[in-house]
């Protein structure tokens, strides 16, 4: 049996599926013969199955490596329901936690393991890293290599020291990269021979449309009207996010919202309420759409400029993926230019700001010099910049580069799991008389469910604790609370919080390493995406599909004929055709013609000339072209 027929028995076996998508067979073969490959794929165009197929047919376990801990569950979670056994390490869980799992992957006949970047440098990682059968190196994401790319990660340039350590084939992912960065990406993860395998990008299904209106609310309402269907609108903010759910709501439409702002509870709650189409219309902010494969969305529809057509791009893409016509609109105006143009001013601040900025983040968590390596602090970007009277977006922004030069992690709007520890002993743990029956079953099933905690803080997980129980999430969190009071655990609460997670002690002034040089291409390199993103919204010429593509490399394409340039052209076609045929057909009349004769002529269903022949007809009468018909 060849490998190809092998990994189809595999794809039916676990996927139900009898045939690969487009290129899916190629990345998966060239895997397979052990060869590096950076494969990319459209959104939607199903880029785990090219890494979970080879890895299932290899003895040994891939390593995963993606910064969307969101995604890395829902894919642990799809394959664990598959039969699968996949595990994840990311930031947020304990020692204890990490070390079992990672134990796990060495000795538990585990196929997948799912890392988060940040993972990959820490000395318990690479000890146990040497001990694993790595069967391939996954990069999901893959354009956060890249420097010079949209969403640079610089843990992500870690990667290349774990192949020296197990020296497995890369499979590197990604859905949005263009020509430079697809380069970046191959050399920095040290391939052995550069192997670029991508699909074509055209969506023959979806219709690009751009349209510059100042009355954006009545745009997206005639759309959510005319458009029957799912849909997801994209805005920059939560508080137009939530504006502009309560506008199409009043409005009479099924419309909710979403961003990073809200309770993991709540987040979820939305999404799902979405998937099950019991909401029909999301407004969110960028936090909503990673790993939503929802294939019946009708219509995305962008309120504002994105930054960049990498997310444009991706987002749009999540529209009509079940094959049938869909429509991705963007709406802008001039307020939107001038805005792009004052977000380049705050998001490059100077060095001497850069470094005030890491200083006074230490100040702020009580963090003097030489200390503070390995610790995560809980951060409130709002106080922090109320107490130090700073602009939040430049704050925000000097944050991101200190960020991209390694000095910390910081992960915006994150869920912090509840954490318990019982403070008795266990011997003296049944001495002590608890107030209830509820008290005593709560305490019975952590102590089955979770080891470790009489000696630190266990994060435990609420919903299951609950399902176990029978007693509500709230009620349980009552439980827990009362328990605290009587001293019997360590209670702390889930809370949901901006966190940095300091890589190093903190550094003196002037010993901050920042770049000059890295911080003025990478302005450069974001002024160039953003010249690119609004030449798509003011083009008026040449087709958005083929634009799209030939910004991310694909020269060879032709016309959709869907988009709203496409169609202005044909329209404006068909207008020179009907005007023509009007002159034709006048002239050979001598000029002597009714409205009647015209309406017969060039009216009747079915016609091949355009629906406003009378505008047309007008017009050439106002431009002495024809006379006029005769009354």
């Amino acid at each position: 049996m060849t490998k190809t027929m092998e990994a189809i028995d595999v794809l039916e076996k676990y996927w139900g599926y009898t045939s690969f998508r487009d290129k899916q067979e190629e990345i998966i073969s060239a895997a397979l013969g052990g060869k590096d490959v950076l494969a990319i794929l459209p959104t939607g165009g199903g880029k785990s199955v090219c890494f979970q197929v080879p890895a299932l047919m290899k003895p040994g376990i891939a390593l995963v490596i993606t910064p969307l801990i969101a995604l890395m569950k829902d894919q642990v979670q799809n394959l664990t329901d598959r039969g699968i056994k996949a595990l994840a390490v990311y930031m947020g869980m304990s020692r204890r936690e990490i070390e079992l799992t990672l134990n796990n992957a060495v000795f538990g006949d585990f196929k997948f393991l799912y890392v988060s970047p940040e993972r990959l440098s820490t000395q318990t990682f690479r000890n146990c890293l040497s001990e694993m059968e790595i069967s391939y190196i996954v990069v999901d994401e893959a354009h956060c290599i890249s420097q010079w790319g949209y969403d640079f990660r610089p843990d992500y340039l870690k990667i290349a020291e774990i192949r020296q350590i197990c020296g497995a084939p890369v499979i590197a992912l990604t859905a949005t990269a263009t020509p430079a960065v697809a380069d970046d990406i191959m050399e920095n993860l040290g391939f052995r021979e550069k192997l670029l395998l991508k699909s074509g990008f055209e969506r023959p299904n979806l219709s690009y449309i751009v349209r510059n209106r100042e009355d954006k609310l009545g745009q997206i309402l005639d759309i959510c009207k005319s458009v029957a269907g799912t849909g997801i609108v994209y805005v920059r903010n939560r508080k137009k996010c939530e504006e502009l759910a309560s506008f199409l709501k009043s409005s009479g439409q099924s419309a909710s919202f979403y961003h990073a702002g809200l309770s993991h509870f709540a987040r979820t709650t939305r999404q799902e309420e979405w998937k099950a189409g019991k909401v029909r219309i999301m407004v969110c902010t960028n936090a909503f759409g990673m790993g939503i494969d929802k294939p019946d969305v009708r219509f995305v529809i962008h309120y504002e400029l994105p930054d960049c057509l990498e997310a444009y791009f991706q987002e749009a893409g999540r529209a009509g993926r079940d094959g049938k016509r869909s429509y991705a609109v963007l709406l802008w105006n001039n307020t939107d230019l001038r805005k792009l143009k004052q977000i380049a001013n705050v998001s490059f601040p100077d060095l001497e700001y850069i470094e005030d900025i890491y200083q006074k983040v230490h100040i702020f968590s009580g963090i003097p010099y030489e200390s503070g390596a390995g610790r995560q602090l809980k951060f409130d970007m709002m106080a922090f910049c109320r107490h130090f009277k700073l602009n939040a977006s430049a704050a925000y922004n000097a944050m991101k580069y200190i960020e991209r030069e390694d000095h910390w992690i910081f992960l915006e709007d994150t869920d912090i799991p509840t954490r318990v520890q019982i403070i008795p002993s266990r011997t003296e743990l049944y001495d002590i008389e608890l107030a209830g029956h509820k008290e005593q079953a709560v305490l019975e099933t952590l102590m089955r469910t979770y080891t470790g905690l009489f000696s630190f803080p266990v994060r435990i997980d609420e919903e299951y604790v609950s399902s176990c129980t029978g007693i509500t999430v709230a009620g349980l969190r009552q439980v827990l609370y009362r328990l605290s009071l009587e001293h019997v655990i360590k209670y702390i609460p889930a809370d949901h919080s901006s966190v940095i997670y300091l890589k190093e002690d903190r550094l003196r002034p002037k010993n901050v390493r920042l770049s000059a040089e890295r911080l003025e291409r990478l302005k450069a390199s974001w002024t160039e995406r953003l010249d690119a993103m609004t030449g798509y919204a003011t083009e008026d010429s040449l087709c958005r599909s083929r634009y799209l593509l030939k910004y991310f490399g694909q020269d060879e394409s032709r016309d959709c004929g869907t988009c709203d340039i496409c169609r202005m052209k044909t329209a404006e076609r068909k207008t020179d055709k009907t005007g023509s045929a009007l002159c034709s057909y006048i002239n050979g009349k001598g000029g002597e013609y009714t409205l009647e004769d015209i309406n017969v002529s060039f009216g009747s269903p079915g016609s091949p000339f355009s629906d406003n022949y009378l505008d047309i007809l007008r017009k050439l009468i106002d431009d002495g072209k024809v006379p006029p018909y005769k009354m």
